[in-house]
């Protein structure tokens, strides 16, 4: 069974109401559409990193986001991610203003998860510095996750 990572941005599309913005509420119901049945589907993983951004900001908000992460087993992240973090910010790959993004990429990359769930297009699946980021990965030794949206994963299994 294929493994996935799921960064904090999807877990915060399933938990909560619809939002008014008809783009972020299609992603939501995309999301959850996918959730339905990813279990079923791929070995789930979470981090420490993705639990701590869940539990930040609205209380009642984040009981529901960390409602979702039940059941998710906790990728540990060993001192060759926080390198491999390190790493993508030197090589300017990720932002030094964005150190937990380069966290996810490395914990992903250093645990060998097949694929890193996303919604945040600005740092992490970003078509200009994608190629960064896998280059980096493997010249430090780590093969990178397949960087994708939980509605690339949906469509990869939908028959209709």
């Amino acid at each position: 069974m294929q493994t996935v990572y799921l960064e904090t941005t999807v877990i915060g599309n399933i938990a909560g109401r619809l939002h008014p913005d008809a783009i972020i509420a299609a992603r939501q119901q995309i999301t959850r559409r996918w959730w339905a049945t990813a279990a079923s589907r791929y070995e789930l993983f979470a981090s420490g990193l993705v639990f701590d951004e869940c539990s930040a900001g609205d209380p009642a908000a984040a009981a529901e986001r960390l409602t979702e992460l039940d059941g998710i087993a906790f990728l540990e992240a060993p001192p060759e991610s926080e390198s491999l973090a390190d790493l993508l910010i030197q090589r300017k790959a990720i932002p030094a203003s964005e150190p937990r993004d380069a966290a996810h990429i490395a914990i992903s990359a250093v645990n060998g998860i097949s694929f890193l769930a996303t919604w945040n297009f600005k740092h992490i699946p970003n078509p200009e510095t994608q190629h960064l980021i896998e280059a980096v990965c493997r010249d430090a030794g780590f093969e990178p996750s397949t960087i994708c949206t939980p509605e690339q994963l949906l469509e990869a299994f939908d028959d209709s």
